[in-house]
């Protein structure tokens, strides 16, 4: 099954949503019969993806925990999926309860759904767009009314940039974005790469089941160029299991061959 460019979710086709699977691979409720049953079938061929999964939910949390501890109080969620328990928004308000979250999605369950959870809270909103348009998405009402352009905001692209094709320039989409923040600001991104592990998994769910999600993964080095120009913090892009650990617990076993890889930056 081909996922469209540029969602993590549904587009309203009803077919199955990787935002849900991963929904699924951490325990949530928010899907349906359909997207448990993909993400079983992926993990028999991947059993090695959910906790992936999990692992960058765990750095989320360690992420929005470090940039609120250093003053961001503004956060934009580009893909974001459903805000699920531990989302953006409740980490990021545990720490100062006066933090800003728009999360940005284009598929409009997603959207409807995401807007009942953050019912009552002022502080967060949700924008249904197309994040490869970041005029529009800059432009919504609710990032209007929420986000200060002219105070450092977060962006966050999590495991997002998959999703978005070397045709479709993933670089220009990043700029496209930081280049309406101001200074201080930071760009997060988590991004799954290669692996002969995950290549066999894709392999054999095309075998088994039919087509595998169309995915674009990128080596570190690739990732590194998203940043190009502003000032990493350390420890530069890492697997997400070595990006500022608490505990053995967030490392895991064998941390350094986590498919997944993450950074973060300061716009200087």
């Amino acid at each position: 099954m081909a996922i469209p460019v540029g969602t993590t979710g549904q587009d309203g086709s009803g077919q199955p949503s990787i935002a849900r699977m991963r929904d699924c691979w951490m325990g949530g409720t928010h899907h349906s019969d359909a997207d448990r049953e993909f993400a079983d079938q992926i993990a028999v061929c991947a059993p090695h993806l959910p906790y992936l999964v999990r692992a960058q939910r765990a750095w989320l949390d360690r992420l929005v925990r470090y940039l609120a501890e250093h003053g961001i109080r503004q956060f934009l969620d580009l893909g974001s999926g459903v805000p699920v328990e531990g989302h953006v928004h409740e980490v990021a308000q545990e720490v100062a309860p006066d933090n800003r979250v728009v999360y940005v999605d284009i598929d409009p369950e997603i959207v409807a759904e995401g807007r009942g959870i953050l019912d009552g809270n002022p502080h967060a909103g949700f924008v249904q767009a197309d994040i490869r348009r970041p005029r529009e998405v800059l432009e919504a009402l609710e990032v209007k009314q929420l986000l200060d352009l002219g105070e450092p905001v977060a962006v966050l692209l999590i495991d997002t940039l998959v999703h978005i094709p070397d045709s479709a320039d993933p670089a220009a989409l990043v700029s496209g974005y930081l280049d309406a923040m101001c200074s201080g600001s930071y760009l997060a991104i988590s991004h799954f790469s290669a692996s002969e592990q995950l290549n066999l998994g894709l392999g054999m769910f095309g075998e088994m089941f039919g087509t595998p999600p169309t995915v674009t993964l990128r080596e570190p080095r690739e990732v590194e160029r998203f940043f190009a120009d502003l000032d990493m913090v350390e420890p530069g892009v890492v697997p997400v299991t070595l990006w500022r650990p608490m505990s053995e617990y967030d490392m895991g076993r064998n941390p350094e061959l986590a498919q997944v890889h993450a950074g973060v930056a300061r716009k200087p």
